[in-house]
């Protein structure tokens, strides 16, 4: 699914990412842990084609396909999918209407015509019951008012409308609460397949007790240091980063 190469990357000539190797199969979670500042939002983004940073070396493919000249929209129709840590305010632009836009544009980019109202009323009402979303939330302004919760259950939403193979949740957890936490990651655990495929970014492991990750890859000063199962994470949580940094002393 996603696979990258010896990956190095930053920002206004620094260095962030300093060869990162990652391979993510069809039907797999990972999570990416690590302090702050060790470059895991900064990999999310690279990953989804954010313009702001500059690729240094390596590559990234996505189903044995090079993405690394694509910009954010077209991977975005090849099928990556990033959720925003702090997602923009769209007032006077309902859910329901950013999201049917958001569909035609990727069927428009794969030759198809739009998707018959029909289709798409029943698709959203479908998507609705499996996030247990209510149908007025839909007719608000796009993340206008909402709460921490309602914006990151409206990119579920979002992620569940529009079906990517690749799924880059970045610090999804940041700022929920403990049922707004479970709410978001029942949305995600519904909607893992055989045919996708889910990156968690996280400095929590609390968060992996709601989503378990078949991966955990600890990121520190731009390198995975250190990859292992969910025990990874847990043991992370009882002797925090400072074990690890210990351990590469």
């Amino acid at each position: 699914m996603l696979k990258v190469n010896n990956l190095r990357a930053g920002i206004e000539e620094k260095e962030i990412l300093k060869g990162i190797n990652l391979e993510i199969k069809a039907g797999e979670v990972h999570a990416i842990m690590g302090p702050n500042g060790s470059g895991k939002s900064t990999l999310s983004s690279v990953i989804a084609g954010k313009e702001e940073y500059e690729v240094l070396g390596g590559d990234i493919e996505l189903n044995g396909e090079s993405i690394l000249e694509m910009d954010p929209e077209e991977r975005a129709h090849e099928g990556v999918f990033l959720s925003f840590q702090y997602p923009v305010e769209i007032p006077g632009v309902t859910v329901t209407n950013f999201i049917k836009t958001a569909i035609n544009e990727s069927r428009k980019a794969r030759g198809l015509e739009d998707m018959p109202a029909s289709d798409m009323l029943k698709m959203i009402r479908e998507k609705s019951e499996l996030l247990e979303i209510d149908r007025k939330f839909l007719s608000r302004s796009l993340n206008q008012g909402f709460s921490g919760g309602e914006k990151k259950r409206n990119e579920i939403f979002q992620m569940a409308m529009l079906e990517p193979k690749l799924s880059i949740l970045d610090e999804t957890d940041s700022g929920l609460d403990i049922d707004a936490l479970r709410i978001v990651a029942n949305g995600v655990n519904k909607l893992r397949s055989e045919d996708n495929a889910v990156l968690l970014i996280t400095h929590y492991q609390r968060l992996l007790e709601y989503i378990v990750p078949d991966v955990v890859h600890v990121l520190v000063d731009g390198k995975i240091v250190k990859t292992g199962g969910k025990e990874l994470a847990i043991e992370l949580e009882d002797k925090g980063y400072d074990w690890i940094k210990a351990e590469l002393a």
